[in-house]
């Protein structure tokens, strides 16, 4: 028997969200298709039947495709990859979001302590698992504990530019991550540049792909229900056209006697 686990957090109109990032859905009940259903298609009310009221029909009003959990593409980061068109999220290839899966455990960092190519290397080390081609790696901060709160988006670590580098270079294409976003927390970026004056600490990690072509999954839950490795990843974005990211429904798939082990 296999086991799903998802790692999608749920979409939802939360006030806790910051404004820029907020989703707004209206719920539209089943005697609002009334009208509809009688003048627009034609049907009497009295051929409706005694047990049915109408359809209920749902619309998302706001949501921007880097509200939920998602998946950016290479263009998100930049315009060109080595002067070459970035990828949209549309034109993620599909065998690229379906692989072997490895969670690397950084829940002992820090808040705003980069995971460095060093942690990163001796975590590979330590949890005794081959990085390759294909392979979808998982981050895990513990910080979707803080999942629709005001807290979420200055939670968190996040993966330094060396870090991020090495794991393509190992032949990750798709990568991800628990908390709000892959870099650390955005206000602390930029304080950082500021005070050190530096034109290259700001969104490290993401500007790694205006040079090497990568994917990267940010706003994961649940990843400590996972072993280490020993599951699939499902990771497939809605095709909007042109987009810079799109929502996902992240899950993970095993056999029964891996999720025991």
């Amino acid at each position: 028997m296999s086991i799903i686990i998802d790692l999608s957090k749920p979409i939802f109109d939360n006030p806790n969200d910051p404004f820029y990032m907020r989703i707004k859905i209206r719920h539209k009940p089943h005697a609002a298709s009334h009208a509809l259903i009688r003048f627009f298609v034609g049907l009497p009310k009295r051929l409706f039947g005694k047990t049915f009221f109408g359809w209920a029909d749902d619309t998302i009003t706001k949501m921007g495709v880097h509200a939920a959990t998602h998946i950016d593409a290479p263009y998100h980061y930049a315009p060109t990859i080595n002067g070459k068109p970035a990828k949209t999220i549309d034109q993620m290839p599909l065998e690229w979001g379906y692989g072997d899966g490895v969670v690397l455990d950084f829940t002992h960092k820090a808040e705003c302590e980069s995971i460095s190519l060093l942690d990163m290397t001796r975590a590979v080390v330590e949890a005794k698992i081959t990085i390759s081609a294909g392979t979808i790696v998982l981050i895990r901060t513990g910080r979707d504990t803080f999942v629709g709160t005001k807290e979420y988006p200055m939670k968190g670590t996040g993966v330094s530019g060396e870090a991020t580098r090495w794991l393509i270079e190992q032949g990750v294409k798709v990568m991800g991550i628990d908390q709000w976003g892959w870099d650390l927390p955005l206000k602390y970026q930029a304080k950082q540049a500021r005070e050190k004056d530096s034109d290259r600490l700001f969104w490290e990690g993401h500007r790694v792909g205006t040079e090497l072509e990568y994917f990267h999954m940010e706003q994961l839950v649940n990843l400590d229900k996972l072993p280490v490795q020993g599951f699939k990843v499902c990771v497939f974005p809605l095709p909007i056209r042109g987009a810079s990211a799109a929502p996902a429904r992240v899950v993970t798939i095993m056999d029964e006697t891996t999720s025991q082990s």
